[in-house]
């Protein structure tokens, strides 16, 4: 690892850190407010799950719980990055995922989501998980590429959050679409006393990452009135992809083997005229040549051409990011006012503008059927009369064209900008009335909320200006200016640029309005207790639309086209719970408690669905708690998923036509590919037709939860332990007609081993055999099952005069993931201790952590665990070099393990002796320095990003004050 420079204050945050972690091991002599105990907890006995508003009812369903002082603990500035850190949680978007349409667009027609974070609960997608704040949905974000079903966590200030409470098991009906793996409910603060002040600075031991952190809030209460506001501000600077051994070249190991076809130096792929070889430089006839040099002039030919080798790819890794920038600026503020002594009145608001940006290296401008980039592309050529042309004949693609590859680097790097804000309002009325002896609560509320973006795109071309400036010269009038495509880098001049090239600008918005009614309370006295009801009416309209710049809408954008997205729908529900206490203080049963619910909900797009829930809580003794549910899902399809337009992504596959012998030749020759045993498919990216489904059902899901919670009163009050919880929870989601498209690899390798139709159909080849069309669009796919086990501990110890200490452990085993298609009864590829398409699945995902506090010292140490996987290698470079850990005897592929990873993480805080509250707290994150495992099959940077931590510590420190 190179020794990297750094600047002063980098340096003084690392000194202030080692000095408050060597204060910690100070001697106390006394112990009092425990601020510092910052461990996350399994409640046990809280419930986010049931919308009666009863004490007695919470523990039916497992819980977790993260509060306001859990989030400060972590030095991370967003709440999706901290929920993501949980062993419930499973790969998912976030900054460090540096796609911002370079690769194109997924199936879903979500868009890229860049500079998003969102959690996707038992790794079954973030769609498939339902974000609340305040018990009230969310608006899904935008970030200018499509229409998403997620929520981005980074609208949400994490300034403003109290408390995070993730229900970890099916809730669709109580909260309706979405909530098939669980629910994320964000409970805001309502009020503070006084003014406070937060500010944090840290940065990563790699060279880049700095980020700053700060707000200000007021608070305070009357008798009538509670009020809180907080502004905050967030600045993270991105990472080079450069600065690591591992993120330096595309594919780990392979060296230049594994880099771009489109060169600096023109990759160009022709037939000749009459089969001409001049002089072995295109052997049989076809030339597959690259330029030597760099001329303002015409490129000699044959002189100035040489056959193209692996050498002469393009290494575009260093240009990306390992860690993307990002600002966001928030506004959050709530009052509440008591009308009377019985009914309030609540206004809710928050702004939050974000601007982040991602980088890819310069847009390749690609002609012909093996290389094309565009549409337009693959029937544009060089015409004989192109000034530059050195040839002396027409390239055309029609004809004698097979491909051409150039990479600009004279425009620079592509710069994709995202502008996006994001508005939400809440207000509404709630109280309680009682009558004949019994209570009963009420709440009123009206949601309106939109997140728009705006994403600008620097260094893209105009293909159809580029047409014009490769065809007949006569045809090239001003402002066309003639290109020079095969001169090497530096000799396409400022004034070709100016002609060919624009500012690409996207726009996507989704709004979401609601309005709610719910009323819950007793309704009759049973022998055990109080029969509980709550019931409720929802209507809400989502809408949202992409819009594509001009250009690209009109075919002319060089990079990846898209067209415009628009839809809506509205939906009108109603739910009834019911929560009946069955035995009560008797032999067997401390309490034995049964719950039901019900929600109708009816949809503009697809009717109407009716989803139930069954819960019971027996609690044999005071120490032992025993729970379960069963519940019915399901998630609505949404607008880009129903909506979404043809579009393209640009995915990385391997061809299995590369050099194929025996049946798989036999069908690759059927398929179009004229001689499999010397075919190379032209580039590793190979361009799949993505676009939503109108005729999509709706998911259906059922799941499965059957835990124990054991409390032992042994161990409550003693003189080495105040408190101990046990817990063990087994869950099973079971989706039906889940919503997603086939793996692109394996549809391609079932494809090229079966010659099926099933397989085959939307497959085309173009002249030279590299495929030119590939349809990879939605459809209810099949069956999505899995089921695996959530293990707990916490501990806390009384004091013993030098502080106290606490302990917890929270792990997830995945004992089963499996995806299978319901026309052809295969599985996906992705499965437990699997790495497929940038997602993972470990067996076991734990996160354990020691915390010790006194009067004015804490400190806690953080440990997590992510068992090992396996991926594929890649078949066509692992002979070149391709990091590959079990390689196949002929080296035409294998499989690569990644090994089990453990990150830790250390926080001390001291709260000084002053007389207003001030608190200093220092820490670093991965404080060993673990690297990520290699991947190679991951799409950037040679490793998992939503799954792993970036390479390097993260140093922090934190200050905080309250008058």
């Amino acid at each position: 690892m190179k020794v990297l420079h750094r600047h002063k204050l980098a340096l003084s945050i690392h000194v202030l850190t080692v000095a408050l972690l060597a204060g910690a091991a100070q001697p106390v002599l006394a112990q009092g407010d425990r601020s510092g105990d910052d461990t996350t907890k399994l409640e046990a006995v809280e419930v986010t799950g049931s919308r009666i508003k009863k004490a007695e009812l919470e523990g039916q369903t497992p819980v977790v719980t993260i509060t306001a002082r859990d989030i400060e603990a972590t030095g991370l500035g967003s709440i999706g990055d901290v929920i993501q850190r949980l062993s419930v949680s499973g790969s998912s978007l976030n900054t460090k995922f540096n796609s911002a349409g370079n690769f194109g667009f997924p199936a879903d027609g979500g868009g890229v989501g860049s500079g998003s974070t969102t959690i996707s609960l038992r790794n079954i997608g973030a769609k498939r998980t339902l974000v609340l704040v305040d018990g009230l949905r969310w608006v899904n974000e935008s970030s200018g590429s499509g229409v998403s079903a997620a929520v981005d966590l980074n609208t949400i200030p994490a300034s403003a959050v109290e408390r995070i409470e993730i229900l970890t098991d099916g809730a669709s009906s109580l909260y309706g679409s979405d909530a098939i793996s669980g629910v994320i409910n964000i409970i805001t603060k309502r009020k503070s006393e006084g003014l406070g002040a937060n500010i944090s600075y840290g940065d990563y031991s790699k060279d880049g990452g700095e980020t700053t952190t700060g707000n200000l809030s007021l608070g305070g209460s009357t008798d009538r009135l509670d009020f809180f506001l907080d502004i905050s501000h967030y600045e993270q600077k991105s990472i080079s992809s450069s600065v690591w051994d591992q993120s330096s070249f595309p594919t780990p190991g392979a060296g230049l083997a594994g880099g771009s076809s489109y060169i600096p130096y023109t990759r160009t792929i022709f037939t000749t005229p009459n089969g001409e070889t001049y002089g072995g430089l295109c052997p049989g006839g076809v030339c597959n040549i690259a330029a030597n040099g760099t001329t303002n002039g015409v490129q000699p030919f044959p002189g100035g051409f040489h056959r193209f080798t692996n050498a002469d790819r393009f290494n575009f890794a260093p240009y990306n990011l390992l860690l993307t920038p990002s600002t966001r600026d928030g506004l959050f503020g709530q009052a509440r006012y008591k009308i009377s002594d019985n009914v309030s009145f609540y206004l809710k608001g928050s702004y939050t503008k974000r601007e982040s940006v991602n980088q890819a290296a310069p847009e390749p401008i690609g002609l012909g059927s093996a290389l094309n980039t565009s549409d337009l592309g693959l029937v544009t050529g060089v015409d004989a009369t192109n000034p530059y042309n050195p040839f002396g004949f027409t390239l055309d693609p029609g004809s004698n064209l097979i491909g051409l590859g150039r990479r600009p680097v004279e425009g620079g790097p592509r710069i994709f900008t995202q502008d996006v804000d994001t508005r939400y309002f809440a207000t509404g009325l709630e109280g309680s009335f009682g009558t004949a002896d019994r209570d009963f609560y009420w709440d009123i509320n009206y949601v309106n909320s939109d997140n728009k973006a705006t994403q600008t795109v620097q260094g893209t071309y105009n293909i159809a200006h580029i047409r014009r400036a490769l065809g007949p010269v006569a045809e090239c009038t001003a402002p066309c200016v003639p290109l020079n495509i095969f001169g090497g880098p530096g000799s396409i001049t400022p004034e070709m640029l100016n002609y060919i090239s624009f500012i690409e600008q996207d726009r996507s918005e989704n709004s979401l309005e609601l309005w709610s009614a719910n009323i819950s309370g007793d309704i009759v006295e049973m022998p055990a207790g109080s029969l509980a009801f709550a019931a409720g009416y929802e209507h809400r309209e989502q809408e949202g639309y992409y819009t594509p710049d001009a250009i690209v809408v009109a075919g002319e954008g060089n990079g990846v086209p898209s067209l415009p997205t628009r839809g809506q729908y509205d939906v009108n529900e109603y739910y009834l719970e019911l929560n009946a206490p069955l035995l009560k203080d008797v032999a067997g049963a401390k309490s034995l408690d049964l719950s039901v619910a019900s929600r109708y909900s009816d949809y503009s797009t697809f009717g109407g669905t009716t989803n139930n829930k069954v819960g019971l809580r027996w609690q044999p003794t005071d120490d032992l708690t025993l729970r379960g549910t069963w519940a019915e899902g399901f998630r609505a399809p949404s607008i880009g998923e129903l909506y979404g337009s043809p579009a393209r992504f640009d995915a990385t596959i391997s061809d299995p036509c590369n050099g194929a012998t025996g049946q798989a030749a036999t069908n690759c020759i059927a398929q179009g590919v004229p001689n499999p045993a010397t075919f190379e498919q032209a580039n590793t990216q190979i361009s799949t037709r993505t676009g939503g489904n109108i005729n999509l059902t709706p998911e259906t899901s059922k799941s499965i939860t059957a835990g124990v919670v054991y409390s032992p009163s042994w161990a409550e009050n003693t003189g080495w332990s105040q408190k101990l919880d046990f817990d063990l929870t087994f869950w099973k989601i079971k989706v039906e007609d889940a919503i997603q498209a086939p793996d692109a690899q394996t549809q391609l390798d079932r494809c090229v081993a079966t010659n099926s139709p099933t397989f085959c159909t939307g497959i085309v080849r173009g002249i030279s055999g590299d495929i030119i069309s590939f349809n990879n669009t939605l459809t209810n796919l099949g069956t999505i099952d899995t089921q695996g086990y959530d293990i707990g501990l916490n501990w806390m110890s009384p004091d013993w005069g030098w502080g106290t200490l606490g302990a917890s452990v929270s792990t997830t085993y995945v004992d089963k993931y499996s995806a299978i298609a319901n026309d052809t009864g295969l599985a996906e590829p992705l499965t437990v201790g699997i790495e497929v398409a940038d997602r993972a699945i470990n067996k076991w995902r734990t996160t354990a952590s020691l915390s010790w506090a006194s009067e004015s010292w804490s400190a806690r140490w953080t440990s997590r665990y992510l068992s090992g996987l396996t991926e594929n290698c890649n078949p066509d470079l692992t002979a070149a070099g391709a990091v590959c850990s079990n390689p196949n005897s002929d080296l035409s592929g294998g499989t690569n393990h990644l090994g089990a990873t453990t990150f830790h993480d250390l926080r001390v805080n001291w709260k000084l002796p002053v007389s207003f509250d001030f608190t200093l707290s220092a820490g670093v994150n991965n404080i060993f320095g673990k690297d990520p495992p290699v991947c190679v099959s991951c799409s950037l940077n040679g490793y998992d990003a939503g799954t792993y931590d970036l390479p390097g510590r993260y140093s922090y420190v934190q200050a905080g004050v309250r008058f």
